[in-house]
């Protein structure tokens, strides 16, 4: 039972779905994120839903980051265990 499904999505209203990440230069996310999930931590390099490309050092594992993205590039990530939210 979802006492929550009748509310509206909004940006900062927890996730609905996700699907893991394979970081790759030509592939897009098949949604872009809310948020991204780092099992293991390393460098993140993400191209942006507004186009431009964000190269987020040494993040954590565990961690959540509240970005919109419409692509993890491989290069330039070296984190893994990705998980796209949105």
């Amino acid at each position: 039972m979802d006492k929550f499904s009748n509310f509206p999505t909004t940006p900062i209203s927890p996730a609905r779905n996700g699907e893991q990440v394979s970081p790759s230069d030509s592939t897009d996310l098949s949604q872009v994120s809310r948020a991204l999930y780092i099992g293991q931590g390393g460098d993140l390099n993400v191209v942006m839903a507004d186009g431009a490309t964000i190269l987020f050092e040494a993040v954590p594992g565990g961690s959540l980051l509240p970005v919109r993205a419409e692509r993890v590039t491989a290069s330039g990530t070296s984190a893994s265990g990705i998980v796209a939210l949105w």
